[in-house]
This record gives structure tokens, sequence and C-alpha cells, in this order.
């Protein structure tokens, strides 16, 4: 019978008569909703997704791919397993970049892979597979913000390479003087998360490519007995960044404190985007409290560092985005300038 309907509905489609295609999706639907035959009714609606997406239909394939989470995968409650992520991804990838219903689809993505009492969910952050295979998309398409939220939160290997990609991308259309504000995208945003593995190594392929895109650079760098890292001079809050994770590393309370005052000029300069978040990372890897004012931590950085448009910017700067910029400096970031006298803080102790 399911397949008896999806072949007339196929028909009505190769007919050019879409809206009755939709519509007969959506009747057939919900004759198995109503008898709570949930698998039936799945069936149809990602099949009928599918077969509208590619008709170029996609208004009404999302139609048919939000009806699909919000009455059979929510109300259901199906677990958030390897068939059904499966399923929704394929009728996922099916929408063409910038289709307006694929906002709400990931929205009830979202709810289905947060929902405590559905098997399988995470409450706080959701599938990690899941947002990794969102975030590539939006990545692939230049939605910036989107794509980091997602990546961030999938925490998955795979997903701090085309992370730490996107921020330098981004940061190549920006002044030099200004790496440090990409890299802490994922950089901090992983510390936050208590991803050190992932923080570290989103850090190194964004300076990797920095110093691949500029041959002259200057570096420095700093030796002991166990550690060594590398100083840009001419990059101040970049070498708070390294230091700040040789200090997670270690677990080295005084060493954060000791960076928090060194640096304290430059990080001035940034404590609207960086204050939250170096604070969630004292607490989380140092012990060091804040107060608490309800809410959750891990949401109130995303929307006040990470990923929120429309910060206000310092007065005085322009910016290609709405990411707020440190203070002016010398716009090269090779050869030697003013902004090259920033001094190693070598009296730390970084063993």
């Amino acid at each position: 019978m399911r397949r008896a309907n999806i072949l007339i509905a196929h028909c009505r489609i190769a007919e050019g008569n879409y809206y009755e295609a939709h519509q007969q999706f959506r009747v057939i639907t919900s004759r198995y909703l109503k008898s709570s035959d949930y698998n039936s009714a799945a069936d149809i609606l990602s099949s009928g997704s599918l077969l509208l997406h590619r008709a170029g239909q996609s208004g009404s394939g999302g139609d048919l791919a939000i009806t699909l989470l919000t009455d059979v995968y929510i109300k259901a409650q199906w677990p958030v397993n390897r068939e059904n992520k499966d399923r929704i991804l394929e009728v996922l990838k099916a929408f063409p970049p910038g289709e307006p219903t694929r906002k709400r689809f990931v929205q009830e993505l979202g709810n289905w892979m947060t929902k405590e009492e559905i098997e399988g969910s995470n409450s706080e952050r959701g599938d990690a597979e899941l947002h990794h295979e969102i975030g590539l998309i939006f990545a692939s398409e230049g939605e910036a913000y989107e794509a980091e939220k997602h990546l961030l939160l999938g925490q998955t290997p795979q997903s701090v390479q085309p992370l730490a990609n996107l921020h330098y991308q981004w940061y190549r259309e920006d002044s030099p003087h200004t790496a440090a504000i990409y890299a802490s995208r994922s950089v901090l945003g992983y510390l936050v998360l208590g991803n050190l593995q992932a923080a570290t190594t989103a850090m190194a392929v964004f300076t990797s490519q920095l110093l691949s895109s500029n041959a002259g650079i200057p570096t420095q760098t700093i030796e002991s007995s166990k550690s060594s890292v590398r100083i840009f001079p001419s990059l101040p809050l970049l070498n708070f960044l390294s230091l700040l994770l040789l200090a997670v590393q270690k677990g080295d309370k005084a060493l954060f404190q000791q960076l928090a005052k060194h640096y304290a000029a430059h990080l001035k300069d940034v404590s609207e985007l960086w204050s939250d978040p170096l604070a969630q990372i004292g607490e989380i890897w140092f012990g060091i409290r804040i107060p608490r004012q309800g809410g959750n931590p891990l949401f109130d950085m995303m929307g006040s560092m990470m990923f929120g448009g429309g910060q206000r910017k310092p007065a005085g700067q322009a910016g290609r985005s709405s990411t707020p910029k440190p203070a002016p400096a010398p716009a090269q970031i090779s050869g030697s300038s003013a902004a090259s006298k920033e001094k190693p803080p070598v009296a730390m102790d970084l063993d």
C-alpha cells in the first residue's frame, strides 16, 4: 500500500502536478499518524520530501521534512540511533542552499536530539555526528556563524579541521592584526566545551596556515625542559591563546593568572568578546568560581561570544562582520613595527 501510494504521488510529480503530489503525501501521512503507524508515516514523509526536493519543489519538500521530525521523530520519541540519523541526514542533504524551510528543519532536528525523554539524546549538546554534518553543510555555503556553532558542538575529530579552516579563511578577509580574534572562535569555544585536544588542534591548524601564508612573519620560541611554545611578537593576543592552552594542559592556575596579568592591556581590547568565555575557562579548568546568575553557561557563552550576529562593535571600528575587533594596530604582521615590541613572558614557569 505504501509503495502504491508513493508511486501515485510520483506520477503527479512527473506530470508537474506538484501541489497535488504534496497534498497527497500529507493526506496519506495523516491516515498513518491517526493510527499511530509511525513507520509508514516516516516512509511517506521522507520519500515524499526527497522526491519534491529533486523536482525543485523544496518548499513543499521542506514542509514534509519538518512534519517528519515534529509528528514522527519527536512525537513518537524515536531514539537517536543509526537508522533514524541516516534517514534524517539524507533528507537534510537534499535541501538546496538558502531554502527557507531548512532553518525550521534544523531547529526541529535540534529539538529531537536534545529532548530529554528520547533515548540516545543529549539534552545539553545534542548529537555530535548530526552537528558535524550540519556544520559541514553550512561551511560549504559560507554560512560562518551557523557552521561554527554546529562544528563546535559536534566535537568530533573530523570537525576541528574544517572549523579552523573556516576561521582562517574568514580572517583573511579582515585586517592582519585580527588573527587572534578568529583563532579564538574555535580555541576558546572548545575549551569552554571541555575539549582541550580539539582546541589545541584548532590552534595548530590556524597558526600553520598563518605561517604558510606569511613567510616573513617574525616568530620566537619559548622553550623549557618540558615545553616549547611558538610566539608571534606582532600578535600578542595569539600568543596569549598559545600560552593559555599550555596552562590548561598543565592545570596551572598560577600560570593562568600570570597570563591574565601579563596580557591585561591587550585583553582589555577584546573584553567584550573574551571576558565571559575566559571566566568559564577559569572555572572549568582551574577551579576559579564565578557568580551564577541562572541560565546555562554553555549557551550563555555561545550567545555572547561565538555565534551571535549583531554584537556591539567598539566605537570607531568598522568590519566585514559583526565580530568585534581589537584596538587598531599596524596593518602588517611581518617585519619590524610597533606591534612587534611585545615581549614574551619569559619569567613564567612553563614546566
